[in-house]
């Protein structure tokens, strides 16, 4: 982000996150439908809308139902909390939340309403595939296709108390616990993973923001192929729009939003695709 059986799927989370990163194995291919490698999507964090004509891929919160007719992913605060759950860390998993020497929690510099959540054991990491399972499991019953998780890249927010390791390890166990409920399961941002981080992981697939502002695409596609979903925004593009779905640098699946992704009711909204 810059600038969201039950107990046989647990088991099976537990026993992904109790080990190592590389030891991630991805579920049969017919268990679950993965991103089409070519289509129209549409990212509708900040609230949900009948999808424009020609969008095929529809991107919504956990709390949200998926748009009929579309390709349908879950949006998942993998690896911060969300601000409307903050309470509920603190009150019944406080140990799962990222602490500075003074135990105050430590939040995403950007995002401050977001506690970083603590990757650095096996035990920390249970509990937090624990609490995440449920929220994958509505997912699943609600009709999404797949799951994507959020702030992957928490550790490099975290002043150096979060490990790469630690939150690979979480990514391995919850793609495991989102096979389990058959979905595909997405991977966000960052690209410095390249091809052996999603070897490690067992991502499907990569929902980018700004790949192409920051010229990091190419890490994108050498590891996912057409599988890549690049979302650009308005008030950080440094070219016309046209410019941007000329290049041949973009992946086919490029969008342009509003910062704030807000509804189409809003005048601040903006939807363009290549």
């Amino acid at each position: 982000m810059r600038s969201g059986t039950v107990l046989l799927t647990v088991a099976t989370a537990l026993v992904a996150v109790l080990g190592t990163a590389s030891c991630a194995t991805a579920a049969p291919a017919s268990s679950y439908r993965n991103l089409p490698t070519s289509g129209v999507p549409d990212y509708q964090l900040g609230g949900s809308y009948t999808p424009p004509r020609g969008v095929t891929i529809v991107e919504r919160d956990s709390t949200a139902r998926p748009a009929t007719g579309t390709y349908s992913i879950c949006y998942v605060n993998g690896f911060q909390t969300q601000p409307e759950d903050a309470a509920m860390w603190k009150r019944d998993h406080p140990t799962a939340i990222l602490r500075d020497r003074k135990g105050t929690p430590v939040s995403d510099p950007d995002w401050p309403d977001e506690m970083l959540l603590d990757t650095t054991t096996g035990a920390k990491r249970a509990t937090i595939v624990r609490v995440l399972t449920k929220t994958v499991a509505r997912c699943a019953e609600r009709g999404f296709d797949a799951v994507e998780f959020d702030n992957l890249d928490s550790w490099t927010r975290s002043k150096g108390k979060l490990t790469r390791s630690g939150n690979l390890a979480l990514a391995a166990a919850l793609v495991r616990v989102g096979h389990g409920k058959q979905l595909a399961v997405g991977q966000k941002n960052t690209p410095q993973l390249g091809a052996s981080g999603r070897k490690q992981t067992g991502f499907d697939f990569v929902v980018a923001e700004e790949c192409f502002v920051y010229q990091e695409c190419g890490a994108y596609t050498k590891a996912y192929g057409k599988r890549v979903i690049d979302v650009e925004y308005t008030d950080n593009s440094r070219r016309p729009w046209s410019r941007v779905c000329a290049s041949t640098k973009r992946p086919a699946m490029t969008i342009l939003r509003d910062r704030d992704l807000v509804t189409p009711r809003d005048d601040a909204y903006v939807f363009e695709h290549c």
